[in-house]
């Protein structure tokens, strides 16, 4: 199971890789790559899968430093983290950034 000390320590140490998808979504809600690791650093799992047809993710809900709501599905290929897709959480998806809506 992918664990939140994992994930923190490969956004620290940038062992990390996107997805295109992840990239086009990122630049899409007009998210920095800096505000994405900061998410990733402060970040708490609230959503685990065990196969998606790809293998073990999780959804991470995190902020940036300045408070933005980031959300993160993130699965491991090999010892990299791999970040599957990036947005902003918003209303009717999402309550608040840790509850579905």
């Amino acid at each position: 199971m992918i664990a939140e000390d994992w994930i923190k320590q490969c956004a620290r140490t940038d062992h990390y890789r996107y997805s295109r998808h992840a990239d086009r979504e990122r630049q899409n809600d007009g998210l920095s790559l800096a505000e994405v690791e900061q998410a990733l650093a402060s970040g708490r799992i609230i959503e685990h899968y065990l196969d998606t047809g790809r293998g073990e993710s999780c959804l991470l809900a995190g902020f940036t430093d300045a408070g933005k709501p980031i959300h993160a599905v993130c699965a491991a290929m090999e010892d990299w983290l791999v970040i599957v897709t990036v947005y902003i959480p918003t209303p009717p998806k999402f309550k608040n950034p840790y509850e579905r809506g």
